[in-house]
This record gives C-alpha cells, structure tokens and sequence, in this order.
C-alpha cells in the first residue's frame, strides 16, 4: 500500500506534465505511416480536452464508456480522461462478435461506444441491441466531407477528432478518490458469461509500481508495447510502470513479427512484454544477425516456452527473457524470475515484493514443497487485489476469500523455491495470448439442434500454445460434418474462440458423478495428431 498511497492516474499523469513537460511519454508507431510523439505536458493537455469532450456528451461520475478499439493514441487518452472525470472505461477485444458485445456493453452499463471504422458496422449492430448505448463515437476519422456537423452522413456516429477539436485544454475541475473506480476488464471465466474485474486507481498504480520494481525501471528506460491495450498486460505492466516511473513508451498499432526488433532497435526500447505465442512467430523469422544489436534488457513474457526455444531466443535476439505468473485479477505479477538473481524461466518465477503467494489444497491449507496446489494471493481488494467483479457478488466471494485470492491455477514449487505452472483447475484454454473459457464454446455448440452432448479442449500447439478442439456426440439418428460445428461456431464467437478441429464421439467419458473426463479426451487427441 506504501507504494499507492493516496495518489490517482490524474495526480501522476499531471505531475509528470508539471515537472517534466518536454519529456517523451508516447510515441504512436503506427507500422506503416509514421509515428506520432507526445510529450508528458502535450499528452496531459490532450487528456483535458478528452474528458471535457466526454463531459460535453454527458459523461460524469461512475458512467461507463466502451473502447472498442485496437491500439492507437485515442485509446490512451479516452483511459486517462476517464479517470480525470471520475469515469470507467469498458475495453472489449475488437475481434468480438456483436452478441458477445451486447452481454458486454449490456452488462457492464456503458452508455457510449468509441470504435475505429474498420468495427463501425458491429458497433452500429451492438447501438441497436442495446438500448443503453447513446452515441457511437468514431476515432482515427475526421469526418471531413460531412458539413460542418460532428456527425457521418447517417447520424448515428460522431467524430473524436472534431469533437474534440473544439474543447479547452484546461484541467477539468472534478475530484477523483484513490479507491474509485477506472477500469472494468471483463476476463473469461469457467462459466458461460465473462465477469468484469473492477479496477480502481489504486490497483492500476500499484500494478505499474509491482512492474517498475521487478524490472528496476528508471526515466531513461522506454517500453516497447506491442499487447493489445484491450488486456490486462499492456495496461498494467506497460503502460502504468512507465508512467510510475516517468519513463516513455513505443506503442505499437499491432504486432508484426517481422519488424519487431526493427522498432525495438529504431526507438532505442530497453523493455518490453510478450507471450510465447508472438515469441515462436519471432524464432519463425529469418536469421538477421543485425537484430541482436537492440537495447532490450528485459522481455517479460508469460505462458510455455520449450528450453530450445529459449536458447535460441537468446542466442539470436541477445535479450533477457524473464517469464512472470499473474491474472487480471491480481493486477501486478504475484510471480516473476528475478532481473538480478539466477533466472529459471522454464518457471513462473519468485514471489515479487509486495505480494505474498501460497500452494494450498481444497480446503485452504498449504501444500508441502514439492506437491501440487491451487495459487493463492494475499492481498487488499481495491488495492493490491481487484476491488471485486462487476454486479457479481457471488463470484467475488467465491474468489477472495479471508484476503486470499484464489487463482484457479494450479503448480508446484521446486526446492529453489521457484514456482512451476502444472495446469488449469478453471478450465481454461490459453490460445495465442487469448484466454477462451472451453464452457464458453461449449455453450454455443450444445445451441445445434443436432448436438446431444459436447467437451472443449485445449490441445498442445507448436505456434499457438494450445488449439481448441471441440469433442462432439450428435443426437441419435444425425449425422453433421465438422466444418458444420465449425461454421456455426464462426458466426457466434470471436475468431479466436473458434475450434480449429472437430471430433465425433458416440459418449463421453464422465467419472461417477457425472463430471466430464477430459483429461482423457485431451489424451486420445493428442495421440491421434
């Protein structure tokens, strides 16, 4: 808590534009046109205007707004004006379908949606769906060729550029509380409905203080930001330890494997985060000795890499890898290897500072050194923990308990004391950086009318971590192909929630009690590839 105190993302944003006006605190790379600079002070001032243009629609204390938008500059500024205002921002992944949008922004209460115009048509679609929803704002357009109005040619989107063209950049006189909300970040759960993980100013600085400790950041270290600032991670391990720390930034408009390290090394970037999926993309690349030349001296990354692959890593990238363990819920990584101890990155790493993490059983008592156990996370809702889930109290019970938050992970600690990541007790599939809940497509699939009975794993996958294959009992008498459940899948999920295979089955192994054995099933396929 020493490292929050009482301090907002408004306080920090706008002492860094008092003290250090000139610095650089975000450069926009957008790969294939340029890049954009802002300097804290100009930033700050871009902010103002953002949140009195939110004010001039509307927007006050506790209102939600939906960002639905990939990574660009409007993104940041519509995150921090929000938290000026005392408002909440609502991120949604934009390869998101419209009926998993209209749970999201239905549930979450946002009254304005701000898209890009590559997502305007699914927007429009998710305005009409949900009654809420008062305006559609459009970023990256200025409407140019429109009249003198903020509106497009059929009335129903305004522009962020016009609109904001017109306000003061004068701070807004508003109070924000360290325990107020600016955040709800909606994460897949085991069940078939994603749950909103409230984030207040606290958590978000007590994340970015977590990261800038664990990586001894300094005002001369700029991050490479190429995670999407729809998740957790670019939010709370990039974006707020560099604001901390009063360092800058290169976000990234997307990931590109091929000219990944040509950004690193063309902005002088010394840290960055991934995941082993755009990691084996990068080792997919070929050999440029050149690349070897940039200034990372810390990747932090999550998720399963083979010992090969980490060789290789450093043997043509020359830039320190440190893997971490954390949840949206936990906002900084509970877990992650040391920067100036041994590293064991074929683990998740040592307890970082400020957190304490234990291996228990089902009942809550710890497990011995050596045996497997669920990860839980001491900590304070609203501080160092989430402050809860989003109208679901039940769930937040269910997952903070006497201060402890349950993960649903499971791993083992080594005699080093290094923690090992065993497996899932949620469930959950991990698909190229994605986390997809397998009830989640389980639902959509037992919605065919020839489906009898279905199980949803995840499978090992050289590039993607795991691949979703959908195991499938038709009704008696049916027959259906598995493009069929493919297909069906496609226009009801996300791109990444969709199965990339299909098995038939006339059963499904259960245990006594009912419950499905998918350990076996995830046996027979991974024997069948």
């Amino acid at each position: 808590m020493d490292a929050v105190g009482n301090r907002t993302l408004r306080e920090i944003l706008e002492y860094r534009a008092e003290t250090d006006p000139e610095k650089v605190f975000v450069l926009f790379d957008d790969i294939d046109g340029g890049t954009t600079s802002h300097s804290y002070a100009d930033f700050d001032r871009f902010v103002n205007r953002t949140a009195h243009m939110l004010q001039s629609l509307g927007v006050g204390s506790g209102d939600k707004v939906n960002l639905h938008l990939g990574n660009c500059l409007e993104f940041l500024l519509l995150w921090f004006a929000a938290a000026k205002i005392d408002a909440v921002i609502m991120p949604t992944n934009v390869a998101a379908t419209v009926g998993e949008l209209e749970y999201l922004i239905g549930h979450s209460e946002c009254r304005l949606m701000f898209t890009q115009p590559a997502y305007l048509e699914v927007a429009r679609e998710v305005q009409g769906r949900c009654a809420r929803v008062e305006a559609i704002v459009v970023c990256g357009a200025s409407g140019d060729g429109h009249g003198d109005s903020d509106r497009n040619s059929d009335g129903d989107a305004q522009f962020f550029d016009r609109l904001v063209a017109s306000q003061s950049d004068g701070r807004p006189d508003t109070q924000c509380d360290v325990l107020g909300e600016v955040g709800i970040l909606y994460t897949s759960g085991t069940t078939s409905r994603p749950k909103g993980v409230l984030v207040t100013n606290a958590n978000y600085i007590y994340a970015g203080e977590t990261v800038a400790k664990a990586l001894c950041l300094t005002p001369e270290d700029r991050h490479l930001v190429v995670m999407p600032l729809f998740h957790g991670n670019a939010q709370y391990y990039s974006t707020m330890s560099t604001l901390v720390t009063g360092a800058s930034m290169v976000l990234s408009s997307r990931f590109s494997a091929s000219r990944f390290f040509d950004q690193a090394i063309r902005h002088g970037c010394t840290v960055s985060s991934l995941f082993s999926a755009p990691m084996r993309m990068l080792l997919a690349q070929p050999r440029r000795q050149e690349l070897a030349e940039n200034r990372l001296r810390a990747v932090l990354f999550a998720q399963c890499v083979t010992q090969d692959q980490l060789d290789e890593w450093q043997e043509r990238f020359d830039a320190p890898l440190l893997q971490l363990w954390g949840m949206t819920e936990t906002m900084g990584p509970p877990l992650v290897n040391p920067i100036h101890f041994r590293r064991s990155n074929m683990s998740m790493g040592l307890p970082v500072m400020g957190y304490r993490v234990q291996l228990v059983d089902e009942q809550g008592s710890p497990v011995a050194r050596g045996e497997i156990g669920q990860i839980v996370v001491a900590g304070e809702p609203g501080r160092t923990l989430m402050k809860g889930y989003f109208k679901n109290r039940e769930a937040t019970a269910d997952t903070i308990r006497n201060g402890w938050l349950w993960s649903g992970d499971n791993a083992r600690q080594d005699d080093g004391g290094y923690f090992h990541f065993v497996d899932r007790a949620k469930d959950m599939i991990k698909r190229a950086g994605e986390n997809v809940a397998a009830s989640e497509v389980e639902a959509v699939i037992l919605t065919h009318p020839q489906v009898f009975d279905c199980a949803v794993v995840g499978v090992p996958d050289p590039i993607r971590d795991e691949s979703i294959v959908a195991v499938v009992v038709l009704i008696e008498g049916e027959t259906l192909a598995g493009d069929a459940i493919i297909a069906w899948c496609r226009e009801r999920l996300a791109s990444f929630r969709v199965p990339e295979r299909v098995a038939f089955r006339r059963v499904l192994p259960r245990t006594s009690v009912g419950k499905i054995q998918k350990h076996l099933l995830r046996a027979e396929l991974v024997s069948e590839e």
